[in-house]
C-alpha cells in the first residue's frame, strides 16, 4: 500500500500530530498541503519537510471555521496539483472547564474548530474526489470519541460527533469510491496535551505529576503516552488501504487506555 504521487491535505499540520502525518506521507512519495491557520508556520514546515524527505509539500493558509477560507485553500491545492486524494481533518484545540461553568463562547469555539472544520473541509474536498472516483477522508477523533472525561464537555461532544459524520461520509461516498475513517488517539504528548497538564491540575486540585500518572496514563497498559508516530502509522493505513473494507470505521490508538 503506497501513497506515491497521491495529493493530500492535512489541516493543523504545521506542528504536532499533523506534522508527523505529513512526514509519513511525504516519506511515501505523496504530495502534501500543510494547511494551517498561520501561513508562515505552514510554509516553514512545508519547506523543512521537503528538504528532508521525498515527495513535495506546500503551505496553505486555512482557518477551518471559515467557509470561504476553506474553499480557497482547497482550490489552491487543485490549482497546484489538479486533484485531492486524501483529506486529514486534524486541526484542533483543547479548552477545559467544568460543565456548569463552561463559557458559551468557548463551547462554540471548540465545536466550530472540531466539527464545523471537519464538515467544511470534507464538503470542499468531496466534489473533487467524486469527480475522480476515489478518495479517503480521515477525521481526527480521540479516545474521547468513545469515552467521557471531566472538564471536557465540548471536546467530548465534538469528538463523538465526528463518528457520526464519518459514517455518513462512508455511506454517501461509497458510490463515488470515497472512504471515510476516524483515528482516535489517546494522550499524545503534543503542545495541546502539555497545555492541559497544569490546567487540569488546577481544576482538579492535584499535582501535575498526578495528572500525568492517573488522569492521562493511569488506564494505559504500559504507562506510556501514545506517540505521534503511532498516530501517523494509522493515518497512513487508512489513506493507503485499497478497498472499502475499513470504511466507516474508527481505530483507537491509546496503549490500551480504551479498548473495545
Amino acid at each position: 500500500m503506497t501513497l506515491d504521487d497521491k495529493v493530500c491535505i492535512i489541516t493543523g499540520a504545521a506542528r504536532g500530530i499533523g506534522e508527523d502525518i505529513a512526514r509519513r506521507y511525504l516519506a511515501d512519495g505523496a504530495k502534501v498541503a500543510i494547511a494551517d491557520l498561520r501561513l508562515d508556520a505552514a510554509e516553514a514546515t512545508a519547506a523543512r519537510l521537503t528538504a528532508e524527505l521525498p515527495g513535495e509539500a506546500i503551505g496553505v493558509e486555512m482557518d477551518v471555521t471559515d467557509e470561504a477560507a476553506v474553499e480557497a485553500g482547497v482550490q489552491r491545492v487543485i490549482d497546484r496539483w489538479g486533484r485531492i486524494d486524501v483529506l486529514v481533518s486534524n486541526a484542533g484545540i483543547q479548552i477545559v472547564h467544568p460543565l456548569h461553568a463552561f463559557p458559551y463562547e468557548d463551547w462554540r469555539k471548540m465545536l466550530a474548530i472540531h466539527l464545523d472544520g471537519a464538515f467544511l473541509t470534507s464538503r470542499a474536498c468531496l466534489p473533487h474526489m467524486y469527480r475522480q472516483g476515489s478518495g479517503s477522508v480521515i477525521l481526527m477523533g480521540s479516545v474521547h470519541s468513545k469515552e467521557a472525561s471531566p472538564l471536557k464537555a465540548a471536546y467530548v461532544t465534538a469528538k463523538h460527533g465526528l463518528l457520526g459524520l464519518c459514517r455518513v461520509l462512508a455511506k454517501e461516498g461509497a458510490a463515488h469510491g470515497v472512504r471515510a475513517n476516524v483515528i482516535c488517539p489517546g494522550f499524545v504528548k503534543t503542545p495541546l496535551v502539555e497545555k492541559q497538564i497544569p490546567e487540569q491540575a488546577k481544576s482538579l486540585g492535584i499535582s501535575e505529576q498526578e495528572v500525568i500518572d492517573t488522569v492521562m496514563l493511569g488506564k494505559t497498559v504500559d504507562q506510556e503516552f501514545t506517540t505521534v508516530e503511532d498516530v501517523a502509522a494509522i493515518a497512513h493505513l487508512f489513506a493507503a488501504f485499497p478497498t472499502n473494507a475499513l470504511t466507516g470505521q474508527s481505530m483507537v490508538v491509546s496503549h490500551g487506555w480504551f479498548m473495545e
